[in-house]
């Protein structure tokens, strides 16, 4: 016996493909969609990794800063604490300079030559005086400038011819000055002192 099969075999067949195919499909979406959502979540755990690191490094930096400030502060301290021991140790070794100020005018005061005033500013010293003639005036400001090593830089202010009394009868003329030079510290005229005796031997 022949057995005739009048179904539409044709359009079945067409419909499991169809229907495989969409199955496909549907896989395969599926698949892509595991696979993106897979890389996604290892892009987002590799950011929050980055962002953790990130917020560890930002409150290291933070922790360091204040530590540069803290170091800042202790910088200025102890510039500020060597500039007081510079003062103190500036001051200790200034204190005998009025001493070689009076020893050094007794030594380099030319005869003919007397101090009225003397007046001490810092370093600077202003001096007014009398001298017989302008020549002794010359001589003193040599003195000061070349025969010293603890004045320094004289410069004459003014220098005024003057008639000054002796006695009634006795009157003579004389050269009224005012100068100013400066006051070496201790510690270079020291270096000047050793260099000379160095230069010396």
């Amino acid at each position: 016996m022949i057995l005739i099969n009048l179904l539409p075999h044709r359009e079945a067949a067409r419909k499991r493909r169809r229907e495989t195919y969409q199955a496909a499909m549907l896989g395969s979406a599926m698949v892509g969609l595991l696979i993106a959502a897979a890389i996604y979540f290892w892009f987002q755990a590799m950011i929050e990794n980055q962002q953790a690191k990130n917020a560890f490094l930002d409150s290291e930096i933070k922790v360091l800063e204040n530590q540069i400030k803290e170091i800042a502060t202790i910088e200025e301290e102890i510039a500020a604490l060597r500039a007081r021991q510079k003062a103190v140790e500036d001051l200790q070794a200034d204190r005998n300079l009025p001493v070689h100020l009076l020893s050094e005018l007794v030594a380099q005061l030319p005869d003919g030559v007397f101090i009225t005033t003397l007046k001490q500013t810092n370093q600077t010293v202003v001096m007014q005086g009398m001298a017989q003639s302008n020549e002794r005036v010359s001589e003193l400001l040599r003195n000061l400038s070349n025969n010293t090593p603890w004045l320094s830089k004289p410069e004459l202010v003014e220098i005024v011819a003057k008639n000054v009394a002796l006695s009634p009868r006795d009157q003579r003329r004389a050269s009224e000055f005012n100068l100013r030079f400066q006051l070496v510290r201790s510690s270079q005229a020291n270096k000047a002192l050793d260099a000379a005796s160095a230069a010396g031997n």
